[in-house]
């Protein structure tokens, strides 16, 4: 195992006046992976065990946050400051989806690495696909986590989530202040746990102490992201080897989002982490780790 969790210091990319933070797991060598975190969620949000498994595994592993996330630029405000309304919307704004894969890219020239695999989740994970459509020179291989597919837009996107979870999420408040971004943390990784890994609370809320300010509680940065509008190619052009990994009982997007986007990706693999909700609880990690190195190792082989 790599030690305890270190990182190096945070660097900054830049696409025109965005500056976008990124660091990189102290140790780790080998074929690089650029980890994406999903809506409103800094790079934090991407656990040290997992990040330590795959660098046991002989990735190079670097995380960035996306814009108005984090330590990267916040963007100025826009009308639509709802989620949900602006999910449905798609009415970008603030700026494109376009936009949100070449600040990735940025990432991968400031780091001087050619090409890389790709991981996000959630909607780290739509961007993810959207960078293979985008960028095809700098994606070695793919793997879309707790998805939507990329095809899917606007209301069509609705048929893959759980509207249950979506309703708690819309009518959840917490008070203003560290503590209320302390307590929005907390409940937001009880939500999305399976009843099979419940969120370790006591855990969540040590981590949150510490990182409060990249937590998921500006509605507004949210609002921007999720709206941007995508006008790039299809999933059908991506041309990545890829794996979409998704958990058995994701309380937020169901599975049936995985099965739609490795049907519409050519020679996509699809791997259902059982017991698993839209986190990415502990046991999960080494299983993870080797479904991404599996499909590092078929894409070597197949270029060699």
């Amino acid at each position: 195992m790599v030690g305890n969790a270190q990182w190096t210091p945070t660097r900054y990319a830049h696409n025109g006046q965005v500056r976008i933070a990124y660091d990189t797991f102290v140790g780790s060598s080998g074929d690089p992976l650029v980890l994406v975190m999903g809506l409103g969620t800094s790079r934090f949000w991407w656990p040290d065990g997992l990040c330590a498994a795959l660098a046991d595994v002989g990735f190079q592993v670097l995380r960035y946050d996306q814009r108005d996330a984090g330590e990267s630029t916040r963007m100025p405000e826009v009308r639509t400051t709802n989620p949900f309304v602006a999910l449905t919307r798609g009415t970008g704004e603030a700026y494109t989806a376009e936009d949100m894969v070449d600040d990735a890219v940025a990432v991968l020239d400031a780091a001087a690495i050619p090409g890389a695999f790709v991981a996000g989740h959630s909607m780290g994970g739509l961007l993810a696909q959207r960078l293979a459509i985008r960028h095809p020179d700098r994606v070695l291989g793919l793997v879309s986590g707790g998805a939507v597919p990329s095809d899917a837009s606007g209301l069509t996107t609705w048929r893959h989530l759980r509207l249950r979870t979506m309703v708690r999420l819309a009518r959840t408040t917490f008070d203003a202040g560290r503590q209320g971004d302390i307590d929005a943390s907390v409940a937001l990784a009880r939500l999305i746990a399976s009843s099979t890994y419940p969120a370790d609370e006591d855990a969540v809320r040590t981590w949150a102490q510490r990182e409060a300010d990249s937590g998921p509680r500006d509605a507004k940065a949210q609002s921007r992201q999720i709206g941007a509008p995508w006008s790039g190619g299809r999933l059908a052009d991506v041309v990545a080897p890829t794996l979409v990994v998704h958990g058995e009982e994701d309380p937020l997007v169901k599975p049936s989002a995985a099965r739609a986007i490795a049907g519409a990706i050519p020679g996509a693999r699809v791997r259902i982490l059982r017991g698993v909700g839209h986190d990415l609880p502990a046991p999960s990690w080494a299983e993870y780790a080797r479904e991404v190195r599996a499909l590092a190792d078929r894409t070597r082989a197949a270029s060699a």
